[in-house]
């Protein structure tokens, strides 16, 4: 099967089952889908050589509070 045919059969099925999805193009050479899940978020891309690539953010449950923005500001600005 061909990646088109893949990526829209993931797309499909996506909706049917009522899960959330955004495409997105972060890559010259790929397509990527990011689920977005409770506790998870995926980034799945269709690379241009046909492989698919499946990446999972998985939460610990960990619920910080508004002073865990420093750290945001402080540790990855430029």
């Amino acid at each position: 099967m061909n990646s088109l045919n893949e990526l829209m059969r993931l797309l499909n099925k996506l909706e049917e089952k009522r899960i959330y999805y955004r495409i997105n193009k972060i890559r010259s050479e790929s397509i990527m889908i990011e689920v977005v899940i409770p506790g998870q978020r995926w980034e799945i891309e269709f690379m241009e050589n046909g492989t698919i690539e499946i990446e999972k953010f998985i939460s610990d449950g960990k619920i910080y509070c508004a002073e865990e923005l420093e750290v945001l500001y402080k540790d990855y600005s430029d």
